[in-house]
């Protein structure tokens, strides 16, 4: 849609203004009035009008005076002003200069020069103040807490801002080419998840479904996130696409403590709770006809659930009051022997019958770990084992559980008997909130995070995920790929 120029003509009398209405009527201009000096600065006031065609023979308050009041005005300082006159000599022209004038046009004047000099300046006036707009958005862009890029078709970078620059690490002047594209230079320091929604960058690709660069955790740093957001820019330019960067390392981490205490919750303390509400039950309801042996036997069941319980508890406290460093800290490393004592402890809470475990290529379970705690293991496990479980037929699973070493991965496989995913589900089971259940069954609690919760601890720890439907025979084969950690660091030798 083209902008209309506001013209203000200032002119005391009337014939001269109905003259350059005449002129330039039907030229795509709005036209304002004045009638004098006071009256053109009110006006100027109020329109901020694109030129002033100011007549400079006027009564009380000529031009030469209302231009100078026009420039000592900071917000009308930079109006053009093209005066009208019937002077022709040099010291008025030189007056009009030194008041502020830009252009002059003597009286009488010609309609097509007065049209063609209205053009340009209107023209370089719209400009400049396009100019002052950019300065300004680029100056907010530039100082801006987070990255903002201008990509082409060939997700190469035309533009980066200070903080994208700092992000990716890009070290040339901004002026200089960048020879890689977006997704060389990201892949340098971080990993690009989830895998299937990155495989579509740019093509073909669902923006509305988050885009994760993950900066796996180090033995002198946290893990550092990165979401990926982006806009496709209007067609016909090469400026294609706007990519903002934002950090949410901080709402990942309390999505995940909320989601690992929930855990803990619904879990944990259901077994210790067993034996105490309903061992205290019983007592209560049957006291009288119990001698003193089996009351004893009783109290005793019920202490040691009551003792569990409070272990549990603090257990939980404590997780809860550890600092964000220490937070990070605990989610280290865990031996094979380990995860193989902790699904089976995984297997008892929730009560499955069938969990097989084979390892290959492992020689020495106790001397081999991965770079994930045994608190991250437990977690992990827990929430595929009770996905597993959830949507059985049966709510009874056959589990096979297989870990391979090749190389310096350990390779964990989950595999389950149950349902069958669609393309779409398995594409996007790593989202958070993401409920692929409900297209199947309709009755699963919760909000999807499970899952991306599973996958953010992995993609911390530098690994990978996959998911993908058994070949043979319905059910979900879970794919977690960790990588090695040589030796456990002293200070979390769990």
């Amino acid at each position: 849609m083209t902008q209309t120029s506001t013209i203000l003509i200032v002119d005391d009398e009337e014939i001269g203004r109905e003259m350059l209405t005449a002129l330039l009527t039907g030229q795509g201009y709005l036209l304002a009035f004045a009638s004098n000096g006071y009256e053109a600065l009110t006006q100027a006031k109020q329109l901020m009008p694109d030129v002033i065609l100011l007549d400079v023979m006027m009564p009380e308050m000529d031009g030469f005076e209302v231009c100078r009041s026009l420039r000592d005005d900071p917000d009308l300082a930079r109006v053009p002003v093209i005066m009208l006159t019937a002077l022709d000599d040099r010291e008025s022209r030189l007056r009009g200069i030194e008041a502020g004038a830009d252009d002059f046009i003597s009286k009488p004047f010609d309609s097509s020069e007065l049209r063609a000099r209205l053009q340009t300046i209107t023209h370089l006036n719209r400009y400049r103040r396009l100019l002052t707009e950019q300065a300004k958005f680029e100056w907010v862009v530039e100082q801006a807490n987070e990255g903002f890029l201008i990509l082409n078709e060939h997700d190469q970078i035309l533009y980066a801002n200070s903080k994208a620059r700092l992000f990716l690490n890009l070290t040339t002047a901004q002026e200089e080419l960048i020879k890689e594209t977006f997704l060389e230079v990201a892949a340098k320091q971080y990993h690009c998840e989830p895998e299937t929604v990155w495989k579509t960058w740019l093509k073909q690709a669902d923006f509305s479904l988050p885009h994760y660069l993950v900066r796996p955790e180090t033995a002198t740093a946290q893990a550092f996130w990165l979401q990926a957001e982006v806009m496709e820019m209007s067609s016909g330019s090469e400026e294609k696409y706007l990519v903002r960067l934002r950090e949410v390392t901080d709402s990942i981490l309390a999505e995940r403590r909320r989601w690992s205490f929930q855990q803990q919750i619904s879990h944990k303390l259901k077994t210790p709770l067993f034996p105490l509400t309903e061992g205290l039950g019983y007592l209560k309801d049957n006291l009288s006809s119990f001698s003193e042996a089996e009351t004893q036997d009783f109290l005793e069941m019920a202490y040691a659930g009551a003792t569990r319980l409070q272990a549990e508890l603090q257990g939980i406290l404590n997780y809860l009051n550890v600092s964000s460093t220490a937070a990070y800290a605990e989610w280290n490393v865990c031996d094979i022997a380990n995860i193989v004592s902790t699904i089976t402890a995984v297997q008892e809470m929730l009560e499955l019958e069938s969990v097989q475990v084979v390892q290959n290529n492992i020689e020495e379970p106790d001397n081999t770990f991965v770079s994930l705690s045994s608190r991250a293991i437990e977690l992990i496990l827990t929430e595929l084992f009770s996905n597993a479980k959830k949507f059985h037929p049966q709510n009874s699973p056959s589990i096979d559980i297989d870990m391979t070493a090749v190389s310096n991965w350990i390779c964990l496989q989950v595999c389950d008997n149950g349902v069958t995913l669609s393309p779409e589900q398995l594409n996007q089971i790593w989202i958070p909130y993401y409920q692929g259940e409900k297209n199947f069954t309709g009755e699963a609690p919760g909000m999807g995070l499970g899952l991306s919760m599973v996958a953010s601890l992995i993609w911390d720890a530098g690994g990978r995920c996959h998911a993908y439907n058994r070949e043979e025979k319905k059910g979900v084969v879970i794919e977690l790929v960790l990588p090695k950690s040589l030796q456990p660091p002293l200070e979390n030798m769990d």
